[in-house]
C-alpha cells in the first residue's frame, strides 16, 4: 500500500473519520501541500511502521505534545478512545512529563486531560 493510502487509513483509524473529513474540507490551496505531507509522511510513513504498536505510538505522541505544550494534545487525548490508551495510562504519562519536561507543562496537560477525558478520568 502506498504511503498516501496507508496514511489516510491510519489517520482515520486513530483520529476518526469525522475529524479527517473536517480537516479535508477545511484544506485550502495554502495548506494543501502541508496536509498531503502530514498524511503521507507522518500517518503513512511513521504511524504505520511495525516496530511499535498503535498504543505505544499514541502514548509517545501524548507525552511529546504535552511536553511541548501543543494544543494538538487535545486531539490525541480524544484519540485514546481509538488507540486503547486508558485514562490511568494518560495520568502516568503526564506524571512522566512532569519529571522530565516540568510541572507547568504537565499541569497544563492534566487540565486538558481532565476536560477531554471527563468522567473516565475520575
Amino acid at each position: 500500500m502506498d504511503p498516501k493510502a496507508s496514511g489516510e487509513e491510519m489517520r482515520r483509524r486513530v483520529l476518526g473519520s469525522d475529524h479527517v473529513d473536517r480537516a479535508t474540507a477545511a484544506t485550502t490551496d495554502l495548506d494543501r501541500g502541508f496536509q498531503s505531507w502530514i498524511t503521507d509522511a507522518i500517518w503513512g510513513g511513521i504511524w504505520t511502521r511495525e516496530r511499535l504498536d498503535l498504543r505505544a505510538r499514541s502514548m509517545i505522541t501524548i507525552a511529546v505534545l504535552a511536553a511541548l505544550g501543543h494544543d494538538e494534545l487535545e486531539l490525541h487525548l480524544r484519540a485514546t478512545e481509538n488507540t486503547g490508551v486508558t485514562a490511568e495510562e494518560v495520568s502516568e504519562i503526564l506524571l512522566h512529563v512532569a519529571a522530565y519536561a516540568g510541572a507547568p507543562a504537565a499541569n497544563k496537560a492534566f487540565e486538558m486531560a481532565k476536560r477531554v477525558l471527563g468522567e473516565e478520568a475520575r
